[in-house]
């Protein structure tokens, strides 16, 4: 494959997939989402990659999710919603290495659950996390709410999902929804320690690990299947649809009018 949306290096065990369109605050439409699943595929069942990290080109954002501007009732991929994002969630749970979200922005949307699926996550002290569903009309009905819940508690999952604030890195800490956060200039070098003291273990007992752990929660993939069903017409109601072109031109939206 041809990456035109991502950036792939692999080098001394350690493969980096950036997201790479920073003029859209790195959010993904549906080839990001084939590209990454290509990049995610390849780096791991690489026996020569110890370690995955996951980040965003530019000092802005991580990724912001969906790209609203291929939001048309249905984006522009395939899939159920026209983002084959449960599969990109999935390949993330899958491959048996640790995946590392370098967070040095905004983690917001759809990029704050990928933030969440990575196995750790080190952010900059300017990241910012969050999620927009509910303010753009949409949601994510699995991994982004159940796995959340699991990770800072369900007061705190709900709190994030129906006021749509944003949270510090150092909130995010303190929610323990990153591992670490590093003044924006050492970012780099943390996550290359993270890395280093990963690749000097055994990676047949971290591949069992992680396999330990997912096991655990992998009933929310059913639930995410269903959830996603749902959001396809939810997608198609004037609700939902409010919200996007309330985005796109940049208004507060009217989203109630449209309940029925």
């Amino acid at each position: 494959m041809q990456y035109e949306d991502i950036l792939f290096d692999a080098r001394d065990g350690v493969a980096t997939i950036a997201i790479n369109r920073p003029k859209v605050m790195n959010a993904f439409r549906g080839r990001t989402c084939e590209e990454l699943i290509h990049a995610f595929n390849r780096a791991g069942w690489d026996k020569a990659i110890g370690v995955i990290v996951l980040t965003g080109t530019g000092d802005r954002a991580f990724c912001t999710g969906g790209d609203q501007s291929a939001h048309d009732g249905n984006y522009d991929g395939r899939g159920i919603i026209g983002l084959p994002v449960e599969e990109l969630q999935s390949i993330i749970r899958e491959v048996p290495k640790p995946v590392i979200a370098r967070v040095q922005g905004y983690a917001i949307g759809g990029g704050n659950v990928l933030a969440t699926l990575c196995d750790l996550t080190i952010a900059s002290e300017k990241a910012q996390f969050g999620q927009v569903g509910p303010k753009v009309g949409s949601v994510d009905p699995g991994f982004g709410t159940a796995y959340l819940a699991r990770i800072v508690g369900e007061k705190k999952a709900r709190e994030i999902w129906y006021l749509c604030r944003r949270y510090t890195a150092a909130e995010a800490l303190a929610m323990g929804l990153v591992n670490a956060v590093v003044p924006h200039d050492q970012l780099d070098a943390e996550v290359a320690r993270w890395c280093a003291e990963i690749l000097e273990k055994s990676p047949t007992a971290i591949a069992i690990a992680k396999r330990s752990f997912n096991a655990d929660t992998d009933s929310i993939r059913g639930i995410s299947g269903m959830g996603m069903q749902a959001l396809t017409m939810y997608y198609a109601s004037e609700e939902s649809q409010e919200g996007v072109r309330a985005f796109n031109e940049k208004r507060k939206p009217d989203f109630r009018k449209y309940q029925k």
